[in-house]
């Protein structure tokens, strides 16, 4: 089967460069799925759940925000963050899930908007590592 090259970027890292079969993330029109010999193609990136297949095995990943930049052999997210789901810190997730709700009750002198954002990253980080087995 065909192979295409998958780069995962964020400012901090290179979190993911492999040869794999598919990538899945989450665009601002919904999520898609690239296999190779995919059209060019450069989606905006919502925060949520990734995943890439790799002989036969799925790799789950956090996406918080970014863009793909997709060819007919090469997938590259320039992404916000993003975490491989076997790398997350469950506990320390569901710590930053607890602090943007807390922020999200107080309601005063609090951004609603990077409250939820926030609330949002931490949610995707803990289901993540649970479905890669890391909560």
């Amino acid at each position: 089967m065909a192979k295409m090259l998958l780069e995962v970027i964020t400012p901090d890292c290179l979190v993911v460069r492999e040869e794999v079969d598919s990538v899945t993330a989450i665009g601002a029109e919904g999520e898609f799925t690239v296999l190779p010999g995919h059209a060019a193609y450069l989606p905006l990136l919502e925060i949520g759940e990734g995943h890439y297949v790799r002989d036969g095995r799925t790799e789950y990943m956090a996406i918080a925000g970014g863009i793909a930049e997709v060819s007919k052999d090469r997938v590259t997210i320039l992404a916000e963050a993003a975490e491989l789901g076997r790398e997350i810190d469950a506990e320390r997730a569901r710590a930053a899930r607890e602090r943007a709700l807390e922020r999200l009750r107080k309601k005063e002198d609090v951004d609603i908007a990077r409250a939820e954002a926030a609330l949002q990253r931490a949610v995707i980080r803990i289901k993540i590592a649970e479905k890669a087995g890391a909560a």
